[in-house]
């Protein structure tokens, strides 16, 4: 049996997204300023998505004593800043650790499309 996991944008509303829908959540969130977005899961995973405009970290949580996994890029040069959390902390990350930010869109797509 296929079992269909949803997805919901944690700002305190309890409707999921579709693949499509993430998009334009994480579109309006961006461009209201708010460049941290956390999504969790009907199975309890955690995907966690942070901009700082031109790149993007992306970051899958299986649970909570589970490491996760982050998109990379690999052979990417140097570091960006920028990165700012709901806490107003700054963050900086190699550009390694993080992808520009139509793969972002994409990755996170794709992932509450299929699931990985």
């Amino acid at each position: 049996m296929l079992v269909i996991e949803s997805w919901v944008v944690n700002d305190n509303s309890a409707v999921p997204v579709s693949s499509e829908m993430v998009l334009e959540a994480l579109q309006s969130r961006f461009d209201s300023g708010q460049l941290e977005t956390w999504l969790t899961s009907s199975s309890g995973r955690s995907l966690a998505f942070v901009t700082n405009t031109e790149r993007a970290m992306v970051m899958l949580l299986e649970g909570e004593d589970v490491p996760g996994k982050h998109a990379v890029d690999p052979g990417a040069q140097g570091s960006s800043d920028g990165f700012i959390l709901s806490n107003g902390q700054d963050d900086k990350y190699p550009n390694e650790d993080t992808v520009p930010i139509r793969e972002a869109f994409r990755l996170v797509r794709q992932i509450v499309d299929t699931g990985s």
